[in-house]
């Protein structure tokens, strides 16, 4: 079983970089943890974007049982099926998370804003040490 914890780091100002965070574990043995950099993206598709830059690592493991944590409400509701957005940006995308997940049967995608335990454990996977 793999166990992932992922975060995207967006800056509210044009023209900064996305950082993406990620932690992977297998069978709670540690495998592998990376900050990725990429180009400005808008804050709302921030999340989409981290996750699906997470499902290009995770086809690494196609036969394994994979849970990503995030904390991410917005995300959540969109991949669940239950946002109202109407914004043209996050729908476009949206769409092609869906795609990809469904590509995934093997991963679960577990928002843990309300898990007090599991959501200072997702903290401590994506501090970066100095």
């Amino acid at each position: 079983m793999i166990t992932a914890y992922l975060t995207a780091i967006s800056s509210i100002m044009e023209g900064e970089d996305l950082e993406i965070r990620y932690s992977i574990y297998e069978d709670q043995n540690f495998i592998r943890k990376d900050t990725v950099v990429l180009d400005y993206q808008k804050p709302a598709i921030a999340g989409h974007v981290a996750l699906l830059t997470m499902l290009k690592i995770l086809d690494d493991y196609p036969d394994q049982t994979i849970t990503v944590y995030i904390n991410d409400p917005a995300l959540n509701e969109f991949i669940k099926g239950t946002s109202t957005t109407k914004n043209k940006d996050v729908l476009k995308i949206g769409r092609e998370t869906r795609k990809e997940l469904n590509k995934h049967s093997n991963i679960t995608v577990q928002d843990i804003h309300d898990d007090r335990t599991l959501l200072t454990r997702w903290n401590k996977e994506l501090t970066v040490n100095s």
